[in-house]
């Protein structure tokens, strides 16, 4: 399945900026960067919940904010992308 991360999370503590890198490296271990807090992921439904279990493991429920979007697909038909493209791929191979 296909799902957008997007996040906003509460960084003028030191502990909110350690969650936000925590929240991001989640995220990059699932998915693409496509803007600062938001994320395209390629999932199964097992990688599905380990992603959301992972982050709510560490948000602050009070003070932060998560939401992930299920979507059809990444395809030029039905994503409408303005200005630098930084999508991916996900049907071909991905180099790590």
């Amino acid at each position: 399945m296909y799902v957008v991360v997007a996040y906003d999370i509460r960084t003028d503590t030191k502990a909110g900026q350690k969650r936000l890198r925590r929240i991001a490296q989640v995220c990059v271990n699932h998915g693409q960067r496509v803007q600062k807090s938001v994320f395209e992921c390629q999932v199964d439904e097992l990688q599905f919940a380990d992603l959301v279990r992972q982050l709510r493991d560490v948000i602050h429920p009070a003070e932060d904010s998560i939401r992930i979007y299920r979507v059809h697909d990444f395809s030029k038909r039905t994503l409408v992308s303005l200005g630098r493209e930084i999508g991916i791929d996900f049907e071909e191979p991905m180099i790590l």
